[in-house]
Order: C-alpha cells, then sequence, then structure tokens
C-alpha cells in the first residue's frame, strides 16, 4: 500500500486527482494548504506528494522546503503555469517533477507510478555495490544514505539516482541525455537535458566543499559530468 498525500486548495483539483489515481494500492490523504501538509508528513508514512504550488498561507514552494528538512519523499508539484522558470523554481526548491493544470490523467498516472517505482525501489535485483566510497564520499546502496567526510547528507530520489550512477562508474562522462533516460527511465524531451542540469547543480551545491572548484563532480564541456576517480582511496565494495 502506498500512501499518496494530495495538497491543493481547491476540493475539485483533490477529488479528480483520486479519480484519476483510483487503484486498490494507493492510500489518500488530503491537505488543503501548505502547513497541513507538512504536518501531514511529520504524523505519517507517506510514500508520495502531489503538491499545488500556489495556495494561502504557506504555497507549496514553502511546504516543501519545510519537508525536506525532515523527509525524501518524492514531490510532484501541480501548477497552472507552464513558463520554464517557475518549473525551474520548482525543481531548485526541491521538487522530483511537476505537472501542469489542466491535467492529462494518463500523464498523471504514469507519473506517479514512476516515481513511486523510483522512491522504493521496486525489483528483487541485489544492487551490485553495496558501498561506494570515493576519497571522503561514500554511498551507502542498502541503506540508501550518503556521507561527506563522515557527515550525512540529505539528498532527493533523484539526485541520489544521479550520484549513485556517477560513482557507478567513476571516470566515465554521461551525458545529459544519457543521465536522463538512466535515472529518469524516459526519452529525452523537451526541457529534459536542462532539469538534468538543474538537478546536478543541486547536487553539487551538497556533496562540494566549493561548488565553483569541484572536487567530485566535474563538467566535462559539451560531453556532460562525471565523478572524479580517486587512485588513492576509491574502493569499491
Amino acid at each position: 500500500m502506498y500512501n499518496i498525500l494530495i495538497c491543493d486548495d481547491e476540493q475539485d483539483i483533490i477529488n479528480a486527482l483520486k479519480i484519476y489515481l483510483s487503484n486498490p494500492e494507493y492510500s489518500f490523504y488530503e491537505a488543503s494548504y501548505g502547513q497541513a501538509a507538512v504536518e501531514t508528513v511529520e504524523q505519517n508514512d507517506i510514500h508520495l506528494i502531489l503538491m499545488d504550488i500556489m495556495m494561502p498561507g504557506m504555497d507549496g514552494i514553502s511546504a516543501m522546503v519545510k519537508i525536506r528538512e525532515i523527509s525524501n519523499v518524492p514531490v510532484i508539484l501541480l501548477t497552472a503555469k507552464s513558463e520554464d522558470a517557475d518549473k525551474i523554481l520548482g525543481l531548485n526548491s526541491g521538487a522530483d517533477d511537476y505537472i501542469t493544470k489542466p491535467f492529462n490523467p494518463n500523464e498523471v498516472v504514469a507519473r506517479v507510478r514512476s516515481q513511486l517505482r523510483r522512491y522504493t525501489q521496486l525489483g528483487s535485483g541485489t544492487p551490485v555495490s553495496t558501498v561506494i566510497t570515493i576519497g571522503g564520499l561514500e554511498l551507502n546502496d542498502t541503506e540508501k544514505s550518503v556521507s561527506l567526510d563522515g557527515e550525512p547528507l540529505t539528498l532527493r530520489p533523484k539526485e541520489y539516482d544521479i550520484l549513485k550512477l556517477l560513482m557507478g562508474n567513476p571516470g566515465k562522462v554521461f551525458s545529459t541525455k544519457e543521465i536522463y533516460r538512466l535515472v529518469w527511465k524516459d526519452s529525452p524531451a523537451g526541457s529534459s537535458e536542462n532539469t538534468v542540469a538543474v538537478h546536478i547543480r543541486h547536487l553539487r551545491e551538497k556533496i562540494e566543499i566549493n561548488p565553483n572548484e569541484p572536487r567530485y563532480l566535474k563538467v566535462i564541456w559539451g560531453q556532460g559530468y562525471k565523478i572524479e576517480k580517486d587512485k588513492e582511496n576509491g574502493r569499491k565494495q
């Protein structure tokens, strides 16, 4: 059973989303404003959030920032705006995806399934690498945790997936299209390259002491991104 929180100040929107996502495997929680969404996450085991941006009081962006302090649960933003600037703002603030109103029911279902699958790590396969360590950066795939110089880091699901991909292939350059295809499990289209760039920038801010002079996550101009090898300290277990 997956617990999905729908936060929107319009009850009709909540009702419509519940109809679109009608599934015996889904249980729904409702909130009509941001603070209520934060409290719901604090008090319940939520697996995914559909969050409207424009709400009175605490808006969706502010609520998401608060939620990110306590949870890495996937957040899909609901917005009536279609401009790239609004989408980038949402991604930079902690969102994992976005859906623009009016909704396409099939798109809603597909995006929710994709985020739940990625978050819960569905599948019976055993990870090839349990712990990957490069310099002071360590990723433990069993615990789904990342630390830098012994200090735990809080990453969003897609940030974790990108880091796992790059750390699992140290020195290999991945283009933005390859990263999108492997992490988002979808064909690159539209603003997908910009989406990857936003997540990479956010990830670099978390794992680098000085993001402008990165030690680990390097840009290879015109080609893509890679995690630098650490010949002395890097090891894979």
